[in-house]
């Protein structure tokens, strides 16, 4: 064997021992609280539709109306993993506050984090994944016409 094709062997040899590079997927738990307090929800969420989540008290329930999710991301870049969290659950709810109009709803109850179709349910916080690019929160929840 040529001197090259040793040390190609060689290089190969380390590589293939070596570990691969994990991705980043740091979990974050957010409040609701502090998304609804954001400037921008308050500009954004019209107050037409409540969001609650699971395990928290709720109104009564008059009717439900179905499911949804909602999965939004977002570029990390230049965001703190806290802002970029909020961000993208803030998305989420605008995004179902806009189906929640459509379908006649007034809420969206029992919502539960909903990442790679895994429930995680907390009355006061939502799951968020933060990786070296992109962050995301995946939520579901139910359509209803709660009580005022």
């Amino acid at each position: 064997m040529k001197k090259t094709g040793r040390l190609a062997f060689a290089t190969l040899a380390l590589l293939a021992g070596m570990p691969l590079a994990q991705a980043r997927d740091s979990i974050l738990n957010i409040p609701l609280e502090e998304v609804l307090a954001l400037p921008e929800a308050k500009t954004k969420l019209d107050g037409s539709v409540k969001f609650y989540l699971k395990g928290q008290a709720t109104p009564a329930v008059t009717r439900r109306m179905g499911s949804d999710v909602s999965n939004p991301k977002t570029n990390g870049f230049g965001k703190s993993d806290e802002f970029g969290c909020k961000w993208a659950i803030l998305t989420a709810l605008i995004n179902f506050q806009a189906s929640a109009k459509r379908e006649g709803a007034n809420a969206v109850v029992d919502i539960v984090s909903y990442y790679k179709k895994n429930e995680t349910q907390s009355p006061t916080t939502i799951e968020c994944h933060a990786g070296a690019l992109i962050i995301g929160a995946a939520l579901k929840g139910d359509y209803a016409i709660i009580k005022d």
